[in-house]
């Protein structure tokens, strides 16, 4: 995704969704806006784009991690912060593939090691 990643560049972009939606930009912005507000939240800003930039970190989307990983550090996330933040969505998007790996024990159809599939 690197080779596709231009911080400056890609902004332009944006007037395509100006021209196209404007009235849908102009809702998520106000949404996204209110999500991130400084202050008025039950959860602090810098908690929230620790959280933000984990789910950044699990979808793999540079952008997500560019600009949450500097929003937690302009709200005063540190580098341990932002490590323990990484290890977290290592941690759940791992999980996530053995949770999910249990649906072939059970979607096989075998529930032992002893058990045959009922379709076989």
């Amino acid at each position: 995704m690197s080779d596709f990643f231009d911080r400056e560049g890609d902004r332009a972009y944006t007037r395509d969704y100006k021209e196209t939606t404007p009235d849908v930009l102009a809702a998520f912005t106000a949404f996204n806006d209110t999500v991130f507000a400084p202050e008025g939240r039950e959860i602090p800003l810098k908690f929230r784009e620790l959280i933000a930039l984990a789910v950044g970190i699990t979808t793999q989307c540079t952008y997500c991690i560019d600009g949450h990983s500097q929003a937690a550090v302009r709200a005063g996330a540190t580098k341990a912060e932002l490590a323990e933040a990484a290890w977290v969505a290592t941690a759940i998007r791992a999980g996530g593939g053995f949770a999910h790996g249990r649906l072939a024990f059970k979607l096989s159809g075998i529930h032992d090691h002893d058990a045959v599939p009922a379709h076989v």
